[in-house]
């Protein structure tokens, strides 16, 4: 007889209980302790401990197992042994036998908008817990009712990983021991709206799938070795304000194409650095200004519409192949801008609209937080944690991907309520202007510390 109510079994089983680790995993019960797992792909399931197999009772016709040892005490290390429907065997350690992974002080200063090299803890990360390498998955989604890691490692399945949320904070964290580089990923939102649920490509998700597939992918972006020291060492004395700067700008998906079996395609990362550097170089330009490199659904956006704000775009080619293109530019001295695009950003499902069920990026009045120009919702730069996504994704960009400089797209769009309204579509400020005192605020901050972190 299991100890676990009906109501627990049909929230886990069906996919909306909002603290699964209250559930799943080793806790300790009067009678010793009690270790369940929700494996739906399981035709068995053992429990491994010190070497001996304990075969776990299936509670749930869904897929719920469960064993109760009275030999145990808690904490017990475990693993688990899954036997697949088509009669293989599985054997791997249980993400429910984790405690969090993300250190209170990141939860605080996210919660206070003030952690600015989130990059480093948000997202995806190669992780290593009580020796066992995995992949630590943390997003934020403070409204959402049940948050879950899916991928091609769980068959897309909302209910197989579903993850812990950190009250306070709104982040949702979950450990997946075994997985690692190169797996597709998103999260599955359940949202409280209408029993809205969708799947959401990672805000700080470091590559993508090329469009039109829209999964995140989870890469370690540490693991390139620069080359471009001495440009780094000099580059304030490069850039100062007395040297003279000339500066070409390109959109690297037309500057130059090539064909191929009779189709024309985009040059690689590769393929830029080869041709375009030397190209720039012989004009005399100090510079080399891109337009948007972050990734986008919409070809024709050029770039401009991001949903991928932390992601190079994968038309050309890897992270690592972009971190190559800058380095190679680096070393032939020549620096490198990117158009930044924190204006607005695009409706697509994926991205950051109505994220948790919720306007958490953008503003709820549409006479605020949609563009009628372009179609796309408009950043909510009042909120802490907004201020905090943006200022960490331009600190992102000059930190991991050693850029020099960012241009900062659609300014005047930021800057007054009524860019392209008419009368009656806006609302003034609280002083009775049309000018946008949250942005003008952001914009101020995304300076002072753009130039903390990196001067020059």
């Amino acid at each position: 007889m299991s100890l676990l109510s009906a109501v627990d079994i049909e929230a886990i089983i069906s996919g909306y209980h909002s603290d699964p680790f209250s559930v799943l995993g080793a806790h300790p019960v009067q009678s010793g302790v009690v270790i369940r797992a929700f494996l739906p792909q399981a035709k068995s399931v053992e429990v491994v401990i010190d070497g001996s197999y304990f075969v776990m009772d299936r509670i749930n016709d869904a897929g719920l197992f469960e064993i109760i040892r009275p030999d145990l005490s808690f904490p017990v290390n475990y693993r688990l042994n899954i036997v697949l429907h088509d009669g293989s065997y599985q054997l791997f350690d249980d993400p429910y036998g984790y405690e969090p992974q993300l250190s209170e002080q990141d939860r605080y200063l996210h919660a206070e908008g003030t952690l600015l090299q989130m990059y480093e803890s948000m997202g995806a990360h190669l992780h290593e817990a009580n020796g066992v390498s995995g992949t630590r998955f943390t997003v934020w989604a403070p409204s959402a009712l049940r948050v879950s890691v899916v991928g091609d490692f769980n068959n897309w399945d909302g209910r197989r990983h579903p993850m812990r949320l950190h009250p306070g904070s709104g982040i949702w964290e979950l450990f997946i021991p075994g997985l690692g580089e190169g797996s597709l990923y998103k999260y599955e939102i359940k949202t409280r709206y209408k029993d809205f649920t969708v799947a959401k490509s990672d805000p700080v998700g470091f590559a993508s799938q090329i469009r039109p597939n829209t999964a995140s992918v989870v890469k370690n972006i540490n693991k390139y070795d620069w080359q471009d020291v001495s440009w780094m060492d000099n580059r304030q004395v490069n850039q100062s304000v007395k040297q003279p700067i000339s500066v070409y700008e390109v959109h690297l998906g037309s500057w130059r194409t090539k064909e191929v079996n009779g189709e024309w395609q985009w040059l690689t990362y590769d393929e830029l650095a080869q041709q375009l550097i030397p190209y720039v170089k012989g004009l005399g330009y100090t510079h080399i200004e891109l337009l948007p490199v972050s990734e986008f659904p919409f070809d024709g956006s050029w770039g401009y519409q991001v949903t991928g704000y932390f992601a190079p775009t994968s038309r050309y080619g890897e992270p690592e192949d972009f971190m190559a293109f800058v380095d190679a530019c680096h070393q032939q001295g020549i620096g490198v801008i990117l158009d930044w695009v924190p204006a607005h950003f695009p409706t697509d499902e994926h991205g950051l609209g109505f994220f948790d069920g919720t306007h958490l990026y953008e503003h709820a009045d549409p006479r605020r937080g949609a563009h009628p120009d372009w179609g796309t919702y408009i950043f909510n730069y009042g909120r802490n944690e907004v201020r905090q996504f943006l200022i960490s994704n331009a600190l992102f960009w000059l930190d991991k991907y050693h850029i020099d400089g960012l241009r900062v797209d659609a300014v005047a769009s930021m800057l007054y309520l009524d860019f392209s309204r008419e009368p009656g579509e806006w609302v003034p400020n609280q002083y009775g202007g049309r000018e946008n005192i949250d942005a003008i605020d952001f914009i101020r901050q995304f300076n002072d510390e753009v130039h903390k972190y990196f001067p020059g």
